[in-house]
């Protein structure tokens, strides 16, 4: 038996007791230390199908910890490995990281690096893990010396991560967000320059004037077609989340006219190599001093509770879910 947070069609979301099955072909028993909440956890908590395949359900699309076991057929990790799993279906297809002991795929596991502690590959997370992603590819497209990069929902968990990031690489980076007052903190993790997400989320012209060399967007409908709209020739930007809409309101313009690319990333069926790409990135260029400044932690109980914050946009970085509390 694990403790656990369970999310139920019928019933609000608890912390009870779970059967831990042994670890099939191709899987691994994960004794877990951390988890974090993340914008789908908090979708799952609120019952959203979408998100919650299974009924019941344990949320938590992160998984870090240490490997217990392994079933048959598993050669990439091996019982004692500290390990993280970010997406992969965890708390949406098959239950994930709030609890003691979680039984995940273990070819999407990253054995951690040495440097990588739990609580902060917990505070990098999907989130971060997304952000990595997101620097990867677009760091094919766009130099430092091109110009400003802008990142969209910068006081959430992707942007708390690709700010430091792409300062890291040398890019000069321009924070977009709904809370202002969030201004400092967003410079100490690396923003030259930080703009109220007003200026960019309404509905606007096609095409506009140039202005960035490249985005890191979180949250896609209006935002993300204003960002097409006013990137330069040969610029790109990067598209890995939807919380302002899933709608995407543009034209081919931005993409005829001025050779934009529009980079897709998708954390949850990234391959094994680009995620050990991704935290090979996180372990070599993150400062964990930066994000423990805008990480909080928190157990079962409070990860419950802060789920409508987490819809609701209220949430400031990143919260990670120690779940021995």
């Amino acid at each position: 038996m694990s403790r656990a947070v369970l999310v139920s069609r019928s019933a609000a979301p608890t912390v009870t007791e779970v059967d831990v099955p042994d670890p099939g072909e191709g899987e691994a028993l994960v004794d877990v230390t951390y988890s974090s909440v993340n914008y789908k956890d908090g979708l799952a908590l609120a019952g959203d199908p979408g998100v919650a395949r299974i009924d019941p359900l344990v949320p938590g699309v992160d998984v870090v910890g240490t490997v217990a076991a392994v079933g048959p057929g598993v050669h990439d990790v091996a019982i004692g490995d500290r390990v993280t799993l970010n997406g992969a279906g965890a708390g949406e297809t098959r239950h994930g990281g709030w609890t003691s002991q979680a039984v995940v795929p273990a070819a999407s596991l990253v054995v951690l690096p040495d440097a990588v502690s739990d609580d902060f590959a917990a505070a990098i997370g999907t989130a971060g893990f997304t952000a990595a992603l997101s620097v990867l590819a677009l760091a094919r497209f766009v130099a430092p010396t091109d110009g400003p990069v802008v990142v969209t929902g910068a006081s959430g968990g992707v942007g708390s991560v690709a700010i430091p990031l792409l300062a890291a690489r040398g890019y000069t980076v321009t924070a977009s967000t709904g809370r202002m007052t969030n201004r400092a903190s967003l410079q100490e993790l690396g923003a030259t320059d930080v703009i109220d997400r007003a200026s960019i989320s309404e509905p606007g012209k096609p095409m506009q004037k140039a202005a960035w060399a490249g985005a890191v967007d979180s949250v896609g409908g209006a935002t993300l077609a204003n960002l097409l709209a006013s990137t330069r020739w040969g610029g790109a930007v990067t598209a890995c989340g939807l919380a302002q809409d899933v709608q995407l309101p543009t034209t081919v313009l931005p993409f005829i006219l001025r050779g934009v690319s529009l980079l897709g990333i998708n954390s949850v069926d990234a391959p094994a190599a680009l995620r050990r790409q991704a935290w090979d990135l996180l372990a070599d260029e993150l400062d964990p001093r930066l994000l423990a400044r805008v990480t909080r932690t928190v157990g079962l109980e409070d990860a419950i509770a802060i789920g409508p914050d987490v819809l609701a946009g209220a949430v400031r970085g990143r919260t990670i879910v120690d779940v021995r509390r």
